[in-house]
């Protein structure tokens, strides 16, 4: 009865060590759900470099991470909410749809800019002043499946664009220029 014991928890650990070894390596790996918080401070601490990898880029769905070894964990953002971030600009930017939050750079780091986003319904979502991160960027969470005016202020200059929060829509808006 013991060697038919014994037997049983050695071929239950041999699976689960094999199971596991299925999951890692360079192919990436799924996270297990996470709060919808954990995974908005994930992000903030990577866009104010309080996380660091060897890259972070963000989709419409997911948050990316590689590690130094290339390998790249994902996790599922919130089911509501939609992450984006604009990089205002004056006289230089870059093209870029899936915003990396290791990786761009805006050219008004730190800066403080005057944001109103109003949605489809003429609902006003955001009237704030909000400082862009180190990065040059300002990042915003707001519902999924919508359509939004976005206006930023800097002193005298000012820009506006619609986006959106469909899936597959940007991440990174990088086109707005104030004028």
């Amino acid at each position: 009865m013991r060697n038919r014991y014994l037997v049983w928890l050695l071929l239950i650990a041999s699976i689960s060590l094999l199971l596991s070894g299925c999951t890692g390596g360079k192919q990436g790996k799924e996270r297990a759900a996470q709060s919808a918080e954990e995974i908005k401070q994930m992000v903030n601490d990577f866009s104010t470099d309080k996380l660091s990898a060897e890259g972070a880029s963000i989709t419409s769905h997911q948050l990316i991470v590689t590690s130094l070894d290339q390998s790249k964990t994902t996790y599922e953002l919130p089911k509501d909410e939609f992450f984006v971030s604009i990089a205002p600009y004056i006289n230089e930017t870059h093209p870029c749809a899936i915003h990396s939050l290791t990786g761009c750079q805006g050219e008004m780091s730190s800066e403080s800019f005057e944001v109103k986003v109003t949605d489809q319904d003429g609902n006003v979502i955001i009237d704030d002043t909000l400082q862009a991160h180190n990065n040059g960027f300002i990042d915003i969470w707001l519902p999924r499946d919508r359509k939004y005016e976005v206006e930023i202020g800097h002193g005298d200059k000012s820009g506006k664009e619609e986006i959106s929060t469909f899936e597959g829509d940007n991440t990174c808006i990088s086109t707005m220029q104030l004028s």
